[in-house]
């Protein structure tokens, strides 16, 4: 059935551990920032107990006398039976007690804590596994910034001030937008920017352009997932795993401007501009792209649209196409005694007569990967000039749609082959070209 979580004042109540060793010491490390006053009782006490300031020791053994006053007591010695003798005697006068590696001789449990300043998390599962609680822990402890103790004791130091200004009604949002600028943003806060907040006066917000990365949803960066986590918009294009999108907050707008079947994608314009209009209406904007913003992903367009307008911006790496989706499907760019480097092409352009880059023949002739984006229309055309290049109609090659493609294959051949054997398998777009020894390669596990 699990625990209840209360959460109680231990501010100046008296508590108990019965114990010196190592055991009694991490219960009152866990104990000691939420404040009680703590006695320990052992024949023997660590130094590092001894050290504590504000304890009171008393080196005996436990008597029954040694509960009256307490308000909760820690049975932690190196006795299993004197644990349970203690815990009996603390559940016949209805004082909390917590036996050490005893559930059954417990009313309360230690959870799992995670404190930053006035936040506290606690995770338990009511001893089924200490194992889960911690891991449990340390994802609660990685979402939650260090500053975060910080943060809060600044909104504290606000409440006062906006409860004298503000009439009752118009203070819950108030608050609510004072954390989501001082979370976006950093705080303090100058004054210009706490009026605006408190008035309710529209500020620009900030675009962040953020690579998702390619295939899985957690293959997304920290950063850019945190970002995601609290943004009052999300603008995203196609080729994205569904529950990124699940991580933006409930309110936030999601703003589809990618390419779907029978859709065409957004004109570039009309996404800068949609930019700029989400930032001028004070959000924090996530403009999410698949792979790297700045590889074939336009971003730099949208950087210098958004600079252009006065728009704070920032660039969130991702891990781009041109090395995950080979990667995904066991194939390296780069290894040893195979490829020393690789290139990475787009198989578009408007700058030639035949739309293809008019570098190809140097590409050609150059040693490691060769990998294209956007080159399956073009697939033909690319293995037919790179061996008129001088290439081996016998170089290893493949096509990759990667997991998120409608169809997700990998299909390998050489620059002889790989354009039919593309077409039988009935591969489609997105995918990536990789033509160099290392496509030859299948390291997957």
């Amino acid at each position: 059935m699990g625990y209840f979580p209360f959460f109680m004042d231990l501010e100046g109540r008296e508590g108990l551990v019965v114990g010196g060793g190592t055991v009694a010491a991490r219960k009152l490390q866990k104990l000691l920032p939420y404040g009680p006053r703590l006695t320990v009782a052992a024949p023997e006490i660590l130094p590092e107990i001894e050290a504590v300031p504000g304890l009171t020791l008393l080196r005996r053994t436990f008597e029954p006398a040694m509960l009256e006053g307490t308000f909760f007591v820690i049975a932690a010695t190196d006795s299993r039976e004197a644990n349970r003798e203690i815990a009996a005697l603390c559940r016949k006068k209805d004082i909390p007690v917590n036996a050490v590696d005893d559930k059954e001789g417990c009313t309360f449990l230690f959870p799992a804590l995670v404190k930053r300043g006035d936040l506290t998390v606690g995770v338990s599962t009511a001893g089924a596994s200490p194992s889960a609680a911690a891991w449990v822990k340390r994802r609660v402890s990685a979402a939650v910034p260090e500053g975060f103790g910080a943060l809060l004791a600044y909104l504290a130091s606000l409440r006062p001030m906006v409860r004298e200004r503000l009439p009752e009604e118009k203070r819950a949002a108030v608050f609510s937008r004072l954390f989501s600028v001082c979370l976006e943003r950093g705080f303090p806060l100058e004054e210009a920017a706490l009026a605006a907040v408190l008035t309710g006066t529209p500020r620009a917000g900030k675009v962040y352009l953020v690579g998702a990365g390619c295939g899985a949803a957690d293959l997304i960066t920290v950063r850019g997932l945190r970002l995601l986590e609290r943004c009052g918009a999300v603008v995203y294009d196609g080729l994205l795993a569904p529950e990124l999108l699940d991580a933006a907050p409930e309110g936030a707008e999601k703003i589809y401007v990618g390419k779907r079947r029978g859709r065409h994608s957004a004109a570039q314009e009309e996404i800068n501009a949609l930019l700029i209009a989400k930032a001028r209406e004070g959000k924090t904007v996530v403009r999410l792209k698949g792979g790297d913003p700045f590889v074939f992903g336009r971003g730099g367009e949208e950087a210098l649209a958004l600079q252009a307008a006065g728009i704070e911006w920032e660039y969130v790496p991702g891990v781009t196409s041109a090395v995950a989706v080979p990667g995904r499907a066991g194939i390296p760019v780069t290894h040893r005694g195979v490829s020393r480097g690789f290139h990475v092409v787009t198989a578009h352009t408007a700058d030639s007569a035949d739309g293809m880059p008019e570098c190809l023949e140097d590409l050609a002739r150059l040693p490691g990967t060769l990998v294209f984006l956007m080159g399956l229309s073009q697939l033909e055309k690319i293995a037919r000039r790179l061996m008129g290049a001088g290439l081996p109609p016998g170089t290893p090659a493949a096509v990759i749609s990667g997991e998120n493609a409608p169809r997700p294959m990998a299909v390998r051949g050489t620059l002889n082959d790989i354009a039919e054997r593309a077409r039988e398998a009935g591969a489609e777009a997105p995918a990536v070209i990789v033509v160099g020894g290392t496509a030859g390669m299948d390291l997957k596990a």
